[in-house]
């Protein structure tokens, strides 16, 4: 019995499941290094993420599952719910020892609860396409700011890359300290360790800005006050089809 910690990686986490059949460990608990704490009682393991033991694990698994449910392991991993290693690590090992497809059983609290999480960090994943709001700086870079409550950038890059080809564009997660750069030619995952905007709601100094950014904004905000019916105002359905925590982020909604 011990205490398995990893990287917090999706490749580690899947390299933890290999070692667990390969050294034939049965964890108590699998957690990311930075919520890791020492217990007397506990045998603590260490596993290093490993590319090769992981694609391994990965392509058996995704022979087990059905097509729509594929990506169900990565999805509900992203969602950082408390837990969540213990119960996919389950689901994993039930995939691989069952001759039968278990990814549709309902009646197992694993997989129910996957599904539910799944659908959850989905609608989490469309909301960053929707309420994302961009800035266009001096060096024509449109950037970006969110807060999403489940790690879903990963899933909405694909939407941008497709969407603003011709732009070089930069959006970045404030809660978890890393972003993606676009340069009209590739992708690529950055983490600023200088932050040239507001860490509360990702703002851009004004001497950053394009002229006509400002301008713009103003032109946004004026648009969305003259559309709006007071007396018809209803901020319990507002927050119901728009979080509060994106409403930060929002030109529309600091004015």
């Amino acid at each position: 019995m011990a205490i398995i910690v990893y990287d917090g990686t999706f490749a580690g986490f899947l390299t933890v499941v290999f070692e667990c059949y390969a050294r034939k460990l049965k964890p108590t608990n699998i957690c990311r290094e930075t919520a890791f704490q020492e217990s007397l009682f506990s045998e603590q393991v260490q596993i290093e993420t490993d590319e090769q033991k992981s694609t391994r694990v990965w392509h058996g698994l995704v022979k087990k599952l059905h097509p729509r449910n594929r990506e169900l392991p990565i999805r509900t991993f992203l969602s950082e719910e408390d837990g969540i290693e213990m119960r996919l690590f389950r689901f994993i090992c039930r995939a691989f020892e069952s001759s039968n497809r278990i990814d549709t059983d309902f009646a197992d609290q694993d997989v129910l609860a996957l599904k539910k999480i799944e659908r959850q960090v989905m609608k989490e994943s469309m909301r960053v396409l929707q309420f994302v709001r961009f800035q266009q700086t001096i060096d024509d870079i449109y950037f970006a700011a969110l807060e999403p409550q489940y790690d879903v950038l990963p899933y909405s890059i694909k939407h941008f890359r497709n969407r603003f080809a011709d732009q070089r564009w930069l959006i970045y997660d404030l809660k978890r300290d890393y972003g993606f750069f676009y340069n009209l030619e590739t992708v690529r995952e950055v983490v600023l360790n200088e932050k040239t905007f507001s860490t509360y709601n990702g703002k851009l100094s004004e001497n950053l800005l394009k002229e006509d950014e400002m301008i713009y904004q103003t032109l946004w905000k004026s648009y969305f006050k003259h559309i709006n019916i007071d007396e018809r105002k209803n901020q319990k359905l507002q927050r119901q089809h728009m979080p509060h925590r994106h409403w930060k982020f929002l030109p529309e909604k600091n004015q």
